[in-house]
This record gives C-alpha cells, sequence and structure tokens, in this order.
C-alpha cells in the first residue's frame, strides 16, 4: 500500500485549505457533496483509494461502476499513454483507426449474441447518449416522443434523461416537463406485495402493463390503426440508482413479447451495468431478450476517459434513416476514449470475466448472506456477478433504516476501522428507493481475501453504527 507523497505540482495544499476554497469557488449543484465534509482522497491502487495520512480505504463502488478494471490498471493506463503519443485528439468529423474498429468490434459482438446486424454511434457521457437514444427513436417513430420507464429507474440529469428517470427530485427546480414519462412498476422481489412469490409479482407487473393496450379506453393503443401513443420502452436490466434490483429471469422475456406486439421499442440502458459488472458484457445477456438500441458508458473507459455511445439495429441507424449531422458533439469518438475502449472490450475477454465475475460475485454474495445471519438490520442481500445489494432495515429486517445507513457511510468515510492494528477506511454507495441499500459495485479484479476484508469490515460497520444510533 503506498502513501499519498505529492501532487502533480509538487506540493501539497492541506485538506483544510482546499475545503475552505471548495466551499467558496465551487458549485455545490455538481453532487459530490452528499458528505459532510467531502472527503478527499489523493491517489488509488486497484481497489484502494489513500487520503492523505495515507490511511487505505477500501472502495466496493469503484466511482458508480465506471472503474470496473481498478485503479491504475496498468494495462489500460499504457494504453492511453500509446495513444497520447500517437494521436492524443482529432476533431470528430474526421475518422481514426480506433474509433472504426471499436464500432465494429461491438457490432460484431452484438451480431453474434442478437442475430441482428447493427451499428455504433459515440458520444461522451452517459446521459448524452441517452439524449441520442431519444433522438434515435424519435426519428424512427415518426417525431413520437412518449416513453416508457420504470418505477426506480434512472437513466441521466440532463432534461431529456430526467424526463424518463422516475425521480421528480431531478425535475422539480426546472420547469414542467410535459413529456415525462409514463413510469411502470418494476418487480422488486424483496418488496413485493404479500401473498405473492417473486415469480408472481413478476407476472403480475407484465399483466398491468398490458392491460393498457386492452381497449382504445385504456389510453395508450388505437386498435382502428393498431398504433401505439408510446414509441418505446426503457429499461435498466438491473436497476442501479434504484438499489441493484435484480427482477426474476423471466420478467424480460415476458414484456418483450407485449413490446413486440404492440410496437413498442426496447431500450437498453447499460451505462452502469455494462461491461462485465454482471459477468456479461451487457446484463441483458442474462434475460434472454433481444434489444432494439442499447446505451453504455462508464466502464468502456475504466474512468480515464469520458465515452459513451449506444447500439442500434441496422434499420434504425443506417446513414439513410439517420445521416451525417443527426447529432453531434465536439469530443464524441475521441481517439484517448476509443483507444481506451477497444483495449477494454480484447481484456474482458482475454482475462474471462465471464467466468472469473460469477464465481467472485457468488462468493462476496455467500460471505454478506452469513453477514446477514449476524444483523438482523440486513434485510436483503442479493446480486448478479458484481452487482450485489445489502438493503439496511431496522430490527424487524423490513422497515427501511436510511438513518442507520448513513451513519455507516459517514464512518466507513472517517477512516476509523481497523485491520492488522492499522487505520482503514470502506467506501460505499446508497442507493434504493428508501436510500437505504447499499449498491456494492467492486472492482471486477477484487481477490478473494479483499472480499473477506470488504465484508469483515462492514461487519465492523454496522456494528460501531447500531451504537452511535
Amino acid at each position: 500500500m503506498n502513501t499519498y507523497d505529492k501532487n502533480a505540482a509538487g506540493y501539497i495544499i492541506p485538506d483544510e485549505q482546499l475545503l475552505a476554497d471548495e466551499a467558496e469557488w465551487s458549485s455545490f449543484g455538481d453532487t459530490v457533496h452528499y458528505v459532510d465534509p467531502p472527503k478527499i482522497f489523493r491517489s488509488g491502487e486497484g481497489s484502494w483509494m489513500y487520503d492523505t495520512a495515507g490511511v487505505p480505504f477500501l472502495d466496493l463502488q469503484m466511482w458508480y461502476s465506471a472503474v470496473n478494471f481498478g485503479y491504475g490498471n496498468k494495462r489500460l493506463n499504457d494504453t492511453l499513454k500509446r495513444q497520447i503519443d500517437v494521436l492524443p485528439q482529432v476533431a470528430s468529423q474526421y475518422l481514426h483507426q480506433t474509433r472504426i474498429e471499436l464500432a465494429k468490434t461491438i457490432a460484431v459482438d452484438a451480431q453474434k449474441k442478437f442475430g441482428l446486424k447493427g451499428r455504433v454511434h459515440f458520444n461522451v457521457g452517459g446521459a448524452q447518449a441517452v439524449e441520442d437514444s431519444l433522438k434515435l427513436v424519435r426519428n424512427y417513430k415518426n417525431g413520437k416522443s412518449l416513453m416508457f420507464a420504470f418505477e426506480g429507474g434512472y437513466h441521466g440529469r440532463t432534461l431529456g434523461a430526467s424526463s424518463i428517470t422516475s425521480s421528480y427530485r431531478y425535475r422539480r427546480r426546472f420547469g414542467h416537463f410535459g413529456e415525462r414519462a409514463m413510469f411502470i412498476p418494476f418487480p422488486y422481489p424483496f418488496r413485493r406485495p404479500k401473498g405473492m412469490t417473486a415469480d408472481e409479482y413478476s407476472d403480475a407487473c407484465v399483466r398491468q402493463f398490458e392491460r393498457l393496450f386492452e381497449t382504445e379506453y385504456n389510453g395508450v393503443w388505437d386498435p382502428k390503426v393498431n398504433q401505439a401513443e408510446y414509441a418505446a420502452f426503457y429499461v435498466e436490466p438491473i436497476q442501479g440508482t434504484g438499489g441493484y434490483v435484480v427482477p426474476p429471469r423471466h420478467f424480460f422475456k415476458d414484456l418483450k413479447k407485449v413490446l413486440d406486439k404492440y410496437g413498442i421499442l426496447m431500450v437498453v440502458d447499460e451505462i452502469q451495468m455494462g461491461f462485465w459488472r454482471t459477468g456479461k458484457l451487457w446484463s441483458i445477456e442474462h434475460f434472454g431478450v433481444t434489444p432494439d438500441i442499447i446505451v453504455f458508458g462508464k466502464a468502456l473507459t475504466n474512468g480515464l476517459n469520458p465515452l459513451s455511445g449506444l447500439w442500434a439495429r441496422e434499420e434504425m441507424i443506417n446513414p439513410t434513416i439517420f445521416p451525417p449531422g443527426s447529432t453531434h458533439s465536439t469530443f464524441n469518438s475521441n481517439p484517448l476514449g476509443t483507444s481506451l475502449g477497444l483495449e477494454v472490450i480484447k481484456m474482458g475477454y482475454e482475462l474471462d470475466y465471464e467466468r472469473t465475475v460469477p464465481e467472485k460475485g457468488a462468493h462476496f454474495l455467500d460471505a454478506l448472506r452469513d453477514l446477514q445471519k449476524r444483523h438482523k438490520e440486513i434485510g436483503d442481500v442479493d446480486g448478479l456477478g458484481l452487482a450485489l445489494r445489502a438493503e439496511i432495515c431496522t430490527d424487524d429486517g423490513f422497515t427501511p433504516n436510511k438513518a442507520l445507513l448513513d451513519k455507516m457511510v459517514d464512518i466507513g468515510l472517517a477512516g476509523d476501522l481497523e485491520h492488522n492494528g492499522k487505520k482503514i477506511g470502506l467506501v460505499l454507495d446508497v442507493g434504493g428507493w428508501y436510500k437505504n441499500v447499499i449498491t456494492f459495485a467492486p472492482s471486477l479484479d477484487i481477490t478473494h481475501e479483499e472480499i473477506d476484508l470488504a465484508v469483515a469490515l462492514l461487519d465492523q460497520l454496522i456494528t460501531k453504527a447500531k451504537k452511535a444510533m
């Protein structure tokens, strides 16, 4: 484990001065001010981050699943350095090799898996790629702008993405959203209605959705012309910010039958779950359906350079229907990002994450279940691959307990836990409909020993938090 020595300028600005300058000069609207005071980190390596005092923090959220392959990944860092010396930047109206290679790699992979020819379109951030997908859908559906999305779903905070994100909190201050999505219940197994199995709840959610098309008086379907008012359904196969909720495996197959029957496109948001987070390149692969559009970002470059994009079926995105200039971003398909993305996909298959991620995920999930037996406040644990959840409740094991989880986060970031007689910290992320869920997104290269340490630290953490309440 290293200790922070100096910053790139050769000197250290003390934390106290940095926090004072932050308080005076920085916007508080850009989502970094969830803890008080905000935590300052100085370096990172593998699954670890280090603060100014050199205290190690085991990171179990990896920048919201953007750093799937660990901090300071040598193979990816070297790729970035090589590209800087060859072609660090070029205007997006011109072509370069890795842009074309990356698009082909993703499209050929999708054709093998889904049996459909398609094309890849790039942008910078996840929300921007969602915006591009909305334009693609509107264009293909002759201007239809109404969408379905899930309760608990999150697709970004740009204006268009906010309209299909279920939380009103992200829209409240910014005027009326006339084209806000219709939000449909998502099967949340832990909080399903009493008397129903998880599968029965899944079936009920699909039936409730299909009822919208039953007659013209249900509101979204005109049987005289066989046409729906809504253009597409935006889905996260596993809800991200919503709390890493994993639906029953047959849910999306059943939903897709309804969508296909009524001509509704399925747009799959893989921004947080893509790139082997669940043990597959795309999390939708676990559910046996063929999407019309896949939106991706985050871990495509391991957080080293902003790059996002989408894959779409050929008939939706070919140059005749979606010609040059349909969308544009100055920095899309930048050479640093595309070279990294190409290496990420090569690396993922070479290192066999489809095998190692499920193995590590099963180990982590078993350890969390054992921890659950020792703490009745852990109401639910679940997951797929290394996308895992632990729902923190009161001692009845069900009532959401946001206050306890907030205390756990604060204690973890204080760096006062103990391991082998030394101070250590734990970085957690909070999600869920009631903000009471730990959403675990560790490095895909986390070791079994680090998983065991993580659970031991969680044991310390929840014990301390309960005593402090």
